[in-house]
């Protein structure tokens, strides 16, 4: 794949990486999880991840797992969206199966791929691990940079080269922090090279920071207006961007309260969007005190600028999004 074809990848906005909604018998809620689809294309998201971690991907078997990305392939084929799906695995040819198996779903236009975790290689051995995989991925790749999962930190210059690879199109970045590197690597990016916020709390400083979209468990509630965020930073409006990012971050901050997906399910299934709020071991389901905190910063939100919500509902990309 060449790096125009990465290059040319569209990740601007919000992504969202949906949860696996379960039935009362533990079965995936197949029905939900293409309403919840539907439901954040609808109030402004750019796209939707399928078998992220906030999936509960590593809890599926493979039957459960294609279930979910072709749910997550027909939506995003019947309405023109962007879908990545999780790919990948800590051995380079595990990682390489993964990714050949992508071709199964053409509407699949990007593979999210975790730098390989436990096994700690050098950033030489990082880089030499992602050539191999773009080189065989029917699609590009956004490198999943998250080393407080993963325990292999990278800094600037190892993205750098990561982002020079052809065939990689971007990363999301998930320090836990928006740290020197990471103002160091959107100070230089390579060509082509797109950084997406990775850490809901820190999206809004991301993205003034000039990081190109994100990809947020928390957009899953208030999509709108994590969709206004990223257009507000976009076309530099301070004035709308910054008490919203504030009011977002504290959201985020109630939504990760408990390992992530649980408080994000509860709250989803208080609002009736799925019919339970079920996780797999070893997660356990949310407090009602976690949920209702949530539900109170949900609420404690404004409603988005007439402009932009017009501009959603008209099924028109905002000028940003061009």
């Amino acid at each position: 794949m060449t790096q125009d074809i990465a290059a040319a990848l569209p990740l601007h906005g919000v992504h969202v990486p949906l949860v696996t909604p379960f039935t009362r018998g533990g079965d995936i809620a197949a029905e939900a999880l293409e309403a919840l689809a539907h439901e954040v294309l609808d109030a402004g998201a750019a796209g939707i991840v399928a078998l992220g971690t906030t999936a509960e991907t590593a809890c599926l078997d493979g039957a459960e797992r294609d279930l979910v990305t072709d749910v997550c392939a027909r939506v995003c084929g019947e309405r023109g969206a962007l879908l990545t799906v999780g790919a990948g695995a800590s051995g380079t040819r595990a990682a390489e199966a993964s990714l050949a198996r992508l071709g199964r779903w053409p509407q699949a236009r990007a593979a999210l791929v975790t730098v390989p975790a436990f096994v700690r290689p050098s950033a030489a051995g990082v880089s030499a691990h992602f050539e191999r995989l773009a080189a065989v991925s029917p699609v590009p790749l956004i490198v999943y940079h998250i080393p407080y999962r993963t325990g292999q930190p990278l800094d600037a210059a190892a993205l750098r080269a990561l982002g020079a690879l052809p065939g990689v199109a971007g990363v999301k970045y998930a320090t836990g922090a928006v740290d020197q590197e990471a103002v160091e690597l959107l100070g230089d990016l390579p060509v082509g090279f797109q950084v997406l916020a990775g850490d809901d709390a820190y999206v809004s400083p991301m993205l003034a920071l000039g990081a190109r979209g994100a990809i947020l468990a928390s957009a899953h509630l208030a999509t709108d207006r994590f969709a206004e965020l990223a257009a507000a930073w976009r076309a530099g409006d301070v004035a709308r961007a910054r008490p919203l990012g504030h009011a977002l971050a504290r959201l985020s901050a109630a939504a990760f309260a408990e390992p992530n997906p649980a408080v994000v399910k509860g709250v989803l299934h208080a609002q009736g969007r799925i019919p339970t709020p079920d996780v797999r071991l070893p997660l356990l389901p949310a407090s009602e005190a976690a949920v209702t905190a949530t539900l109170e910063r949900l609420a404690a939100l404004t409603e988005p600028s007439p402009g932009l919500r017009g501009e959603i509902h008209a099924g028109k990309s905002p000028e940003w999004a061009i």
